[in-house]
């Protein structure tokens, strides 16, 4: 290997030999850029759990249907922000230092299947979060084919993910790395398998119990009829 390839392959990422000729080293670390992500996330979190929480909103939901509604105001930022953000600019982030670049950088290799993923899910799930946030704080009927929607959607997309991963033979990360493998790969994707998971089999309960109702209720108008 002569200078020239040795240099252009010293970086962090994982499969070691893989080439980034324009590639910069971030200028700030790990734990600057995981504060800013739980950070904000937090606040996307306590803001909403105080709103379905004060009486001016909705205040018969239960806790429950609260962290459900924080888990979709978290997605809406998660979603449509970052991940909108690696959509747009996922040729530039090796070489970019912008904070959002940055947070951007373990999905460096920007192929044709992440950036597909991506971009469907800024452009859809992202906006539907926030959809969704504003249809059960307003009580609207649709509230949970919305949840439903966009769970399916997330479970599908973490489940590409971890498959497509699987098949390469995790050549894209450090197998067994307690961070860059078991907290970034594993633990941060596996969120989207067992939340939604666990979103739509509420969905599906919610809206059988609706369906239940309503043939129930044409069942008695037909008989008096």
């Amino acid at each position: 290997m002569d200078d020239t390839s040795a240099a252009e392959i010293l970086h962090p990422y994982w499969p070691r030999d893989l080439l980034i000729p324009t590639y910069v080293a971030n200028d700030r670390s790990m734990s600057e850029i995981l504060a800013f992500l739980f950070s904000v996330s937090g606040v996307f979190l306590l803001v909403t759990w105080l709103i379905t929480g004060s009486t001016r909103s909705t205040g018969r939901l239960g806790t429950w249907r609260r962290l459900a509604v924080c888990w979709f105001a978290v997605c809406g930022f998660i979603h449509g922000v970052i991940e909108a953000w690696f959509s747009l600019y996922y040729d530039i982030i090796p070489g970019d230092q912008s904070f959002l670049s940055q947070l951007c950088d373990r999905y460096v290799i920007a192929d044709n299947f992440t950036v597909c993923m991506e971009t469907v899910t800024a452009c859809l799930w992202g906006p539907f979060s926030f959809w969704a946030v504003f249809a059960f704080l307003t009580n609207k009927p649709y509230r949970f084919v919305l949840q439903l929607i966009i769970s399916l959607g997330q479970l599908y997309g973490a489940v590409l993910y971890f498959f497509t991963e699987h098949r390469d033979g995790y050549t894209h990360s450090e197998l067994g790395h307690p961070v860059y493998f078991w907290f970034y790969f594993v633990f941060m994707n596996f969120l989207w398998i067992i939340i939604p998971l666990l979103l739509i089999v509420d969905a599906w309960r919610q809206l059988s119990a609706a369906q239940a109702h309503t043939d129930n209720t044409a069942s008695k108008k037909s008989k008096r009829s």
